[in-house]
């Protein structure tokens, strides 16, 4: 079965006051992640490929860029559990750590439950898992230092990954399940390297997000300063892509080369370049790390969708501001992004196959029709309030005295 790339699921949020001046940062945080759930669903169940043979046009927006947003928002959590603008120091600092790994624990557990399903999904939650993991000795740095380091990861580990992948077999193209234990290198190798979801590189995506979120995202300068600057990060890294494979030797290099066991060779190399890499470039030419594909794991596709992602958060930091009871539902919607992620994946696997008329629709009705009524009168989704129990008993296990951690609403 073809599996397709996947949603990020985002960090559990803590049920926002709108009586403080930070509920609109906190409801635009929400509501950007709702843009990166629908638009997961999206590719999920509208085919690559439209009638008239040219990739749809739900692909040329969504492939790609849902995913990262969420990785992107998973940093910006994250950042905003342990700080916001001013890190934790000390005991805090080692509390926050503590409960990331406890939120990490729950999301494999998950993900290795929902890897059991023919979905025909990739599914993130054990890469994200991983990720968060990785994250955690960042925790405690500032904007400063966490914006070049996004940026050296974004530009190093590409390369990186393609001299480790040209030496290492091909990847399962399964999905993690509590049998891959059964082989922990192999499994290790698939998550971190060959995988949907590569570790090595995604973590330019997490820093990103740590980054952003230290900022003081309630200012409405910086929300500009977010949407307008990942605009033009966006544009420049695709336009520095499509000069160096079409006014260069790029597209006739990687025709010469082709794409070896990689699937994306299936499909001629113009579709392919725009539909998705599932995870990596092929290793047969260093000249496919110029391509800005979805999921093609290369800098300029990291650059590409870290870009769109700081333009969609910026965006709704600011429409927040002016409209907000329009859009609360998809706020609503990406406040228990984790929930829904996981009912998504299972309802495709049975009652609501992406075969059925208006699948999208059905979907997206089902998560507006769960996720308004539990925000109005219950709060955190049950699977965000499982991974924030696990946070809190972790949190104050380190701190002591019974107390625990005040995680920042984000």
């Amino acid at each position: 079965m073809d599996r397709r790339p996947d949603l990020v699921t985002a960090p559990p949020v803590a049920t926002p006051d709108t009586r403080l001046p930070s509920a609109r940062r906190i409801l635009g945080v929400d509501a950007a992640r709702g843009v990166a759930l629908i638009g997961m669903m999206s590719v999920h169940i509208v085919p690559a490929i439209g009638t008239d043979g040219s990739t749809s046009t739900t692909y040329l927006i969504a492939s790609g860029r849902s995913a990262a947003l969420f990785a992107l928002l998973a940093g910006v959590g994250l950042a905003l559990a342990s700080g916001g603008p001013t890190p934790r120091r000390g005991r805090p600092l080692l509390a926050a750590m503590a409960a990331t790994v406890a939120r990490a624990a729950v999301l494999a557990l998950v993900g290795f439950f929902l890897g059991a399903f023919e979905s025909g999904l990739a599914i993130i939650l054990v890469y994200y898992a991983l990720l968060f993991v990785v994250a955690t000795p960042f925790l405690g740095l500032r904007a400063r230092v966490l914006l070049p380091l996004a940026a050296a990861a974004a530009v190093l580990t590409p390369v990186l990954s393609q001299w480790l992948r040209a030496s290492m077999p091909p990847p399962s193209y399964g999905n993690p399940t509590l049998e891959s234990l059964a082989d922990p290198f192999g499994l290790f190798r698939e998550l971190t390297v060959t995988g949907y979801y590569p570790v090595l590189t995604w973590s330019a995506y997490i820093l990103a997000g740590l980054a952003v979120g230290r900022l003081a995202l309630a200012d409405r300068r910086t929300a500009w300063a977010v949407m307008l600057g990942g605009a033009v990060l966006a544009v420049l890294a695709w336009a520095t892509s499509w000069l160096l494979l079409n006014a260069g030797d790029g597209l006739a290099a990687l025709r010469a080369a082709g794409a070896g066991q990689h699937p994306a060779g299936g499909r001629p190399l113009d579709m392919a370049l725009t539909t998705s890499f599932y995870g990596t470039t092929p290793t047969t030419d260093w000249w496919w790390l110029a391509i800005a594909a979805p999921h093609s794991g290369s800098t300029f596709d990291l650059l590409h969708t870290i870009g769109t992602a700081c333009f969609v958060l910026g965006l709704m930091l600011l429409s927040m501001r002016v409209a907000r009871p329009a859009l609360w539902p998809l706020a609503a919607i990406g406040s228990m992004t984790f929930t829904l992620y996981s009912l998504h994946v299972v309802l495709i696997s049975t009652v609501l196959p992406d075969t059925i008329p208006n699948a999208l629709l059905w979907h997206v009705l089902v998560a507006l029709a769960i996720a308004v009524p539990w925000r109005m009168y219950v709060g955190r989704g049950p699977l965000e309030a499982l991974a924030a129990n696990a946070a809190g008993t972790t949190s104050a296990a380190v701190l002591g005295s019974g107390r625990q951690s005040r995680a920042i609403p984000g």
